[in-house]
């Protein structure tokens, strides 16, 4: 079980955010300083006890309207070996030291982890509260189509789009992250996918929507 500190962390996560967004190849530009805010999110378990796990929506005006984007973090004690090009930063928390903090979709224990949520042996938590879980995260999968369980790479290997950062499960599976969120369409969501997570977020003016966070294909 995860224990959500109320605590400081410095430079904050939303510090952290703001300067690493602008670089990725699924960041949408402004044409001004960065200014993202919370907006939705949920947290998992690492069954070890050691690794904090979150996927955090932040959304940002844009000349389009607002822009949702799917953030998966990891916070660890040390640094994780090999995954050098997918720290955001390091931060001091006020009750646990310094983490360092992860793109999650280069860290094999989010991935395990969101493996598990889409073969129902996760359950997602609230993003703020300790020991609750978030029933509004809803999943799907095709059981019949792969073998039960699914493992995570050892270092998962991710390729980006304008859209979504796919992770290679081996020669065929792949899973999709979705980066910039779209409101769920039931008549085209993730077609062709076996396993998808579906979860909420609101717009800044207080509009709640959901959308596929994450898809698993066979190929």
């Amino acid at each position: 079980m995860a224990i959500i500190h109320k605590t400081t962390m410095t430079p904050g996560k939303m510090e952290l955010l703001a300067d690493w967004l602008p670089a990725q190849p699924w960041y949408v530009p402004t044409g001004r300083p960065p200014g993202p805010s919370r907006a939705g999110g949920f947290r998992l378990d690492d069954p070890q006890g050691e690794v904090g796990i979150e996927f955090m929506v932040l959304t940002e005006e844009s000349e389009g309207g607002p822009v949702a984007y799917h953030v998966p973090l990891t916070y660890r004690g040390a640094p994780l070996k090999g995954a050098e090009a997918a720290l955001i930063g390091t931060s001091e928390h006020g009750v646990l030291g310094r983490r360092w903090v992860y793109d999650g979709t280069r860290d094999p224990v989010l991935v395990g982890q969101l493996l598990s949520l889409l073969q129902g042996r996760a359950a997602a938590q609230a993003q703020g509260l300790s020991d609750t879980r978030d029933p509004s995260v809803t999943t799907e999968f095709d059981g019949r189509t792969l073998p039960v369980p699914l493992l995570p790479p050892v270092r998962p290997r991710t390729a980006h789009t304008a859209r979504d950062t796919e992770i290679a499960l081996g020669d065929g599976p792949r899973l999709a992250v979705s980066r910039v969120l779209r409101p769920l369409d039931p008549a085209g969501a993730a077609p062709g996918a076996i396993g998808r997570v579906t979860a909420g977020w609101n717009t800044p003016d207080g509009t709640a929507h959901r959308g596929i966070f994450a898809a698993l294909y066979t190929g």
